[in-house]
């Protein structure tokens, strides 16, 4: 986070229209890929599930065996 800060910092020091445009440009970026982030996260967690589905009667016998 403090790098990207001074990166930044630096841009705007070397070419400060360059930054404002990214400045302005950042927000609607992650506008734009918030959709996917929703959709990895759902995914994510449905695979999650699966795998516990499939992992669960292997976890019963090894829990009656101990």
């Amino acid at each position: 986070m403090m790098l990207g800060f001074l990166v930044w910092c630096l841009l705007f020091v070397v070419c400060w229209p360059l930054a404002l445009l990214a400045l302005f440009i950042y927000p609607l970026v992650w506008l734009i890929l918030l959709p996917f982030k929703i959709a990895g996260f759902a995914v994510g967690a449905v695979l999650k599930l699966v795998w516990a589905v499939v992992t669960l009667p292997f976890r019963i016998f090894t829990l009656r065996r101990a």
